[in-house]
């Protein structure tokens, strides 16, 4: 009785098998399944990404068939293994690993009135104008110090009222700003360089010009033409960029203890 029981289960299971694999799968693409689960998947992406949009089941199944036969074709072409292709997977892969580690972290970030009016009063938005002389990053001392030296004769002739600051830009600035005496409008911290930054912000108020400063673009001499107040600030604005700042925060903290797990060499030679 025992023997007959259990060859009749061995044969439910057997039966039950075909059934079980068509569930599963919904479409093959020579060697490759494609699963009901992705259909699912891709269809539940395409609702919450367009909730009007309601493409049928065999839509999206010819739609993962095409993907997937384009895949294998760039397989055969060994395009996974193109220097350039292969250099984006590794961007996918390392946006990925900071979203899968940090995404829920960032989700949860949140900026006060406070904290925004706090961090604002210490980086303003400004508006300058500049007088540029552009130099690569590479330049040698020798090349930095005529290009300064040349600047610091230009704000001579700007405080000796032979030539305005304005003008001066328009004279000399290696800039597409020199048509605009100089001018670079209004703008928050992320779009300026750091150095830029740092040293117009220095600058006690509107007129105030400061001495040559070095970018990795070149030297300039910078004239602070305004400065907007909290009141003034787009404060949704001011907390994007916070928020931005904190994550790369954390970005940069999650990434160094990798380092620190990792065995790193730098040649002389690449310095």
């Amino acid at each position: 009785m025992k023997k007959i029981l259990a060859l009749s289960l061995l044969s439910c299971l057997v039966l039950a098998s075909p059934e079980v694999h068509a569930v599963t799968e919904a479409a093959r693409v020579n060697d490759h399944v494609i699963t009901q689960e992705e259909v699912n998947a891709r269809l539940l992406e395409i609702s919450r990404a367009n909730p009007a949009v309601a493409p049928t089941r065999k839509l999206i199944i010819e739609e993962l068939i095409k993907r997937e036969v384009a895949i294998q074709e760039a397989k055969k072409l060994k395009l996974d293994q193109d220097p350039i292709v292969v250099e984006r997977i590794n961007n996918v892969l390392y946006l990925a690993l900071i979203e899968k580690n940090l995404g829920a972290e960032f989700e949860r970030m949140t900026i006060s009135d406070s904290e925004a009016k706090s961090w604002y009063q210490k980086n303003p938005e400004i508006r300058t104008s500049h007088v540029f002389i552009a130099l690569p990053p590479q330049a040698t001392p020798e090349e930095e110090g005529r290009a300064s030296k040349r600047l610091i004769e230009i704000q001579s002739e700007i405080k000796s009222g032979k030539i305005s600051f304005a003008e001066a830009a328009q004279k000399y600035s290696e800039d597409p700003s020199a048509a605009l005496g100089g001018d670079l409008d209004y703008r928050m911290k992320d779009r300026l360089d750091p150095a830029y930054f740092r040293a117009a912000i220095k600058l006690a108020k509107p007129g105030d010009t400061s001495a040559p400063v070095r970018t990795p673009f070149g030297v300039h001499l910078i004239r602070l033409t305004g400065k907007r107040t909290w009141v003034e600030s787009d404060r949704t604005q001011v907390k994007r960029l916070i928020l931005e700042e904190r994550r790369q925060e954390k970005v940069s903290e999650f990434l160094g203890k990798l380092r620190q797990r990792a065995k790193v060499s730098i040649s002389d030679r690449a310095l």
